[in-house]
């Protein structure tokens, strides 16, 4: 069943529980066509409504999970009936475990050489019988990308998980996923980091209360130019809620697989790894 979409400013993102989430990405691979998975946080929101380019690719965007709680908590305060964070760098693991029972063959792009090496390595050790068929380091450069793509293609993997970070590799796959063969594309930011030990997520009592962004934020303190965005999403809130305009319920449904295949105006990545919000 397709989730309910909504639009936060005109941006828009699927309510669905991680549970949900899971069984419509294995629906995708059972799927002809190849459909992304993107996440959508409150720095996110704020940079589609500047970016023409990165608002369409998420409006064609097969399923669009709602990765930052702030997005939840506007939709909640908006109205809206989204009543679960769906974290990708939790569904990640999870499609790999689904993969591992079904069968499903996995391929990984993005990070640094040493952190893809000991990603595979956590996940295979973590998941029996995960079917990873090849793992590629994002230090492609672009003359050798028809090759890259042609390698993914060769492996007959099911899903990819695409960690160049944000807004990079919504870049990327809006280039190459009409030309891949995959099912499922997720877009995956610094999960591999976080998998591979290189960053530590937030304990679980941050998690709990909802506050891990401001853990990465003590962690991370350069992150702090990147969070300037939440304040101007706050307002955006608060003046949406109180003037009642701005935000309406959508008259669009969640596009098809084929839509998910057609190619944006996003401009060429370097394809460097970078950490996503």
């Amino acid at each position: 069943m397709k989730p309910q979409r909504i639009e936060i400013f005109g941006v828009p993102v699927d309510c669905i529980t991680m549970d949900e989430a899971v069984d419509f990405a294995e629906s995708m691979v059972k799927g002809q066509h190849a459909c992304a998975i993107l996440a959508v946080n409150p720095e996110k929101v704020v940079r589609a409504q500047q970016d023409k380019s990165l608002l369409a690719q998420l409006r064609n965007t097969v399923l669009v999970i709602p990765d930052g709680i702030g997005v939840v908590f506007a939709a909640r305060f908006l109205g809206f009936s989204c009543t679960e964070r769906v974290p990708g760098s939790e569904l990640m693991p999870l499609l790999c475990q689904r993969a591992a029972l079904k069968g499903y063959r996995v391929f990984l792009f993005g990070a640094s050489p040493d952190v893809i090496l000991r990603t595979v390595q956590v996940l295979q050790q973590r998941f029996t019988g995960l079917k990873i068929v090849g793992a590629q380091h994002g230090y492609v450069k672009e003359d050798d990308m028809p090759a890259m793509i042609s390698k993914i293609n060769a492996a007959q993997a099911d899903l990819l998980f695409v960690a160049l970070g944000s807004p990079k590799q919504e870049v990327w796959i809006a280039r190459y996923l009409p030309e891949l063969k995959v099912k499922v594309c997720q877009g995956v930011g610094g999960t591999f980091d976080v998998i591979a030990g290189r960053v530590k997520r937030a304990p679980l009592l941050f998690r709990a209360i909802h506050l891990e962004w401001f853990y990465r934020l003590l962690s991370q303190p350069s992150r702090i130019f990147r969070q300037t965005a939440l304040p101007m999403f706050a307002y955006q809130v608060l003046k949406s809620k109180f003037t009642r305009r701005s935000v309406q319920q959508p008259t669009f449904s969640v596009p098809t697989a084929s839509v998910s295949r057609s190619r944006s105006d996003s401009g060429k990545s370097d394809h460097q790894s970078e950490k996503a919000a």
